[in-house]
This record gives C-alpha cells, structure tokens and sequence, in this order.
C-alpha cells in the first residue's frame, strides 16, 4: 500500500519578540531579469540551502534572514529548527544550542540569536517552513517593488507544518549530529573571481584587483557592496553602453570605489565590468561587513564551475545523511510546496 499523501497545513506561529533587522527570505525570483526584476532573495546562500536541509525542508523554502543584531521569537508549538550562518550565541530556553545542527524545541522555549560575529547574517530554518506571501514564485523581498516582509517586534510568523512531537535524545547525543561542511567567517575574506568583459580595457592595471586588499564600506548593502582600495583604472577611452549585467559584476565607477553587484542589482548598467564573482563566493560576500577587508583570487570559468559543482554535491551528501538520520525517528521529509 503506498505510504499516504502528507499535506502541509497552516499550523501554528512563531511569536517574534525581538525583531532586530530580519526579514522573510528565499532563494529568489529566478528566470525574471528579462522583465527587469532582480532575483534577490538570501545574500548567503549557502548557508539558507543548509538550514533548510537540516530541517528536512526542500533548499528553496521560506526562511528568516537575521542581520547584524539580536533576534529571538518563542513558537507556540514543537517545532525544529536550525541556525546557520555568522557565528552566534543561541540559546533555547536560556540553554545554549548549536549552530548547524537540527535543534528541537519546545511550546514557549524562546529562541535566542544574540553575539552575531565575524560575519554579518544568521538564518533560521523551520521545519515545514513559514508562511510568506509570494510575487513570481518567491517570497524575496524587493525594495523597488516595495514587496516582501520585514518582521517586527509582536509579529506572529505562520509556520506551514505538520510537526510531531520530536523531543528525541537522538538530537542530543553528539554521534547522530549530522556535521554539516561549515564554511570559514572573517577577514580577510577571500573572494574568487572571473575575467569580465571588459578586463582588456584596463590594461596592466586589472591586476591590481587580484593583488590588493579593500575595505569594506558602510554603504554597502543587498544591492551591491562598495569597497576602497587601489582601483584598477580604465584605460579606453568613450562611453560604455548600458547592458545586461550579472549578479557578483565588478564594476569599476568613476572615483575610488569598486562596487560588486548583488543578488538585489538592477539588471542593466553602464559600468565597466572587470570581473564576476563565482556562484560560490557570492555566499560569503554576502556575510562581509563594513569595515573588513576583502581580496579577490582570480579564477577560470572551469574552476568556477567545479567549486560549484562540489558545492552542490556536499549539500546532497548532507541531504542524505539528514534523511537517514530522520528515517530512523519516522520524521518525513518534507517535498517541494
């Protein structure tokens, strides 16, 4: 007889109680550039696809971006968590949990992210996800389009869920922790980075992007980071024509700035590209905060694409070792929404 069809219900709440700067997120609005839309969505990707995972969640789903300050929220059922991202201290009820791990909790625990160090954002997963309403098949905010949510101090998040008790010593005991690949937090951060499109228009001088460190600037933000540094300057003359540009371009403006496009970019631009941050690295130039310094470590397209590639694959490997793990406590896994 096949196993019956789970269908996911709205369930119960997470009572926010200190909002801090955190907002609702998913992996963004992909296939939408044509339209002029920016996909948005996580700026440490990594590490909201791993929370997720923990959780026996798929990798897109909805979860709560945490930046720079203290959060904590209480649920108003069993539900399990996990945090990932930027170290941090959490506690549940006051007991201190770790990071990148499954945590159980119970009725009325509050849920503590104080400390957030190193790098700048927190994710916290659900299991079964959080309600969020959806534009273009993502939940992601967009300040141009004024969409997407921000969360605030008395808010109730809906949890999308069916959450059975698993209040396990298996989730206590260090030999079933599932040990996912934590990646590295601080600077300098190391950036990788392939040739631009425009890269020959700055003669000799490109290298100085690969051979130099830059300060992260406090106008910095999801739409792009400005870093100071040794500039790489152009050496063509005219204009450069508005087109297309990729998330993680390296853009070279007039002045003393560069500025690195992220997932909140605008879709055109009229700067010279000198390179393009790689898939991967994108993750942690999303955790650098002002003030850090940054270095870029070229790379081929081939490299690139094989980071990504072992990338996917040590989530997969994750996703497994997480289903076995839930397998044995008869905790489904939970399919796409």
């Amino acid at each position: 007889m096949p196993a019956p069809h789970w269908r996911p219900r709205m369930a119960e709440v997470l009572s926010i109680r200190q909002s801090g700067i955190s907002t609702v997120q998913d992996l963004g609005r992909f296939g939408r550039s044509r339209y002029g839309l920016p996909v948005n969505g996580a700026l440490d990707q990594y590490s909201a696809r791993v929370a997720n995972v923990l959780c026996g969640n798929d990798e897109a789903a909805a979860l709560v971006e945490i930046t720079a300050l203290d959060f904590s929220c209480t649920p108003s059922a069993d539900v399990l968590i996990a945090v990932t991202g930027a170290p941090a201290e959490v506690t549940v009820g006051s007991v201190r949990r770790p990071q990148w791990e499954p945590i159980v909790v119970r009725p009325g625990e509050t849920i503590r992210i104080t400390g957030i160090r190193l790098g700048v954002r927190v994710y916290l997963a659900v299991r079964g996800s959080v309600d969020a309403e959806c534009l273009l098949g993502s939940c992601a905010p967009d300040t141009i389009l004024g969409f997407g949510r921000s969360l605030h101090d008395g808010d109730d998040l809906a949890i999308i869920a069916h959450c059975p008790t698993i209040d396990h010593p298996v989730f206590r005991h260090p030999v079933f922790r599932v040990r996912p690949s934590v990646p590295r937090f601080g600077e300098p951060w190391t950036i990788d980075a392939t040739d631009g499109p425009d890269l020959t228009e700055f003669g000799d001088s490109a290298q100085r992007l690969f051979s130099s460190s830059y300060i992260v600037t406090p106008r910095s933000n999801h739409i792009g980071l400005r870093m100071q540094g040794t500039v790489p300057r152009r050496a063509a003359r005219g204009e450069v024509l508005s087109r297309g540009v990729p998330v993680g371009a390296i853009e070279v403006p007039a002045g003393d700035e560069l500025l690195v496009l992220h997932r909140g970019r605008g879709v055109t631009a009229g700067y010279p590209v000198l390179a393009v941050v790689t898939a991967t690295s994108l993750s942690s130039l999303g955790q650098a905060r002002p003030g850090q310094t940054v270095r870029f470590r070229r790379r081929t397209v081939a490299e690139a694409v094989a980071a990504y590639r072992a990338e996917r694959n040590i989530i997969g490997a994750l996703r497994r070792r997480v289903a076995t793990v839930f397998h044995a406590l008869r905790i489904p896994i939970l399919a796409p929404q």
